[in-house]
């Protein structure tokens, strides 16, 4: 009998990773909400670039949850996918009733710091357990996402 599963890793990495993924799924989803709602929301002089802004972002955003999700399933496992489980799960938290623009900013600065800490932690791990998929995946959103925290700091000078 092997301990690999079906893309040939060891069952024991896939189900710490499809975890650690499923945590960060929780997250992406959280944070999606929320710039969702700055979209919605957004209030002051940045209004047109910020709104056109926010919805760049939860567009990519709502990429990325479905490609964790896959991955998830690549390992063989299952994404979690009831909101009261994000909201258990995540680390970022809802954010109600926020519509000033540099607040809003301020917001998605935040979650994306919180994403590229996760991420790295998924990176190592996927390295860990030779699982060059979950790994190139993070890798490839931390690069993105620093860019963004970059740019995001621009921003707000």
């Amino acid at each position: 009998m092997s301990d690999t599963n079906a893309i040939g890793l060891h069952e024991d990495s896939a189900s710490q990773l499809a975890e650690k993924l499923n945590a960060l799924l929780a997250n992406y989803q959280i944070f999606y909400m929320n710039v969702r709602g700055y979209h919605w929301n957004v209030k002051g002089p940045q209004f047109f670039e910020l709104h056109t802004k926010f919805e760049e972002l939860y567009t990519d955003l709502l990429t990325k949850v479905d490609e964790v999700a896959e991955r998830i399933l690549t390992l063989g496992h299952q994404p979690a996918h009831a909101y009261s489980d994000y909201v258990s799960m995540a680390v970022i938290g809802e954010d109600k009733d926020v519509r000033d623009g540099e607040a809003c900013v301020r917001g998605v600065l935040k979650g994306y710091q919180t994403l590229i800490e996760l991420q790295r932690e998924v990176l190592a791990l996927a390295s860990d357990a030779d699982d060059e998929g979950t790994a190139a995946q993070a890798g490839d959103y931390i690069r993105e996402q620093e860019k963004t925290v970059w740019m995001l700091n621009a921003y707000l000078g």
